[in-house]
């Protein structure tokens, strides 16, 4: 059995050069990222979600952007809270779509369930669904 042989030690470009094979390969979710302007959904979860903090002190809440970003994949994928998680952490493809780097602190499964709920009880989930873009984006990277 041949075994893998390293040839180099790890370098600053190595994460680059391979998020560009991965682009070479078709990945879907760069196209997608390239097919939407996320920012155009700020606005919109920020009028619906931002709450007032009742005392100083507290973790900031997390980007809503991105937890948006994670719902998308959590569809796009069929993902469990555990799995995109998990994935996040493991998946170079995952953390270039969610403009994240290794060093970036990544939500828990809670923190994606919480959300999740929030965006549902506020009944926004129906409404950012039926934006053609987003529709038309995921239909194509399909």
């Amino acid at each position: 059995m041949k075994r893998f042989k390293r040839h180099k030690v790890y370098g600053f470009w190595d994460q680059d050069i391979r998020l560009s094979k991965l682009s070479q390969l078709g990945d879907p979710l760069d196209k997608l990222n390239r097919g939407i302007d996320f920012e155009l959904f700020r606005s919109l979860l920020e009028e619906k979600l931002n709450k007032l903090s009742k005392a100083p002190g507290g973790r900031p809440p997390c980007d809503y952007v991105l937890m948006f970003k994670i719902l998308i994949l959590q569809r796009y994928c069929n993902l469990s809270d555990d799995q995109i998680e998990y994935q996040i952490n493991d998946r170079m493809s995952f953390m270039r779509f969610l403009e994240l780097t290794i060093a970036d602190d990544i939500p828990d499964s809670k923190t994606v369930w919480s959300f999740r709920e929030q965006i549902t009880d506020l009944s926004l989930e129906k409404g950012v669904w039926k934006i053609r873009s987003v529709k038309r984006a995921i239909k194509i990277n399909r």
